[in-house]
């Protein structure tokens, strides 16, 4: 099941951005999944699944927006090996 979320965009926003209603919604999609799975509200997964896109496409999208993939800590490294 899907569902839609409304929001009210000021046409100034959209003509400053130099972009159509269309691509806005989808900016605002994905600086939200990146921004959740910055949180660490929502997985990588389900970030790329929201998306449609591959899980490491997403995961280079997360990283050039400066998220932190592995903070180098014990806890870290167990959960990445666990799935090897």
């Amino acid at each position: 099941m899907k569902n839609t979320i409304s929001i009210e965009c000021p046409v100034e926003l959209l003509l400053s951005l130099h972009i159509n209603i269309e691509d806005f919604g989808e900016l605002i999609k994905n600086q939200s999944a990146i921004s959740l799975f910055k949180e660490g509200k929502i997985s990588s997964g389900m970030a790329a699944q929201w998306l449609n896109i591959p899980r490491v496409t997403f995961l280079f999208k997360a990283m050039a927006s400066g998220a932190v993939l592995l903070e180098n800590s014990q806890d870290d490294f167990n959960r990445e090996t666990s799935l090897l």
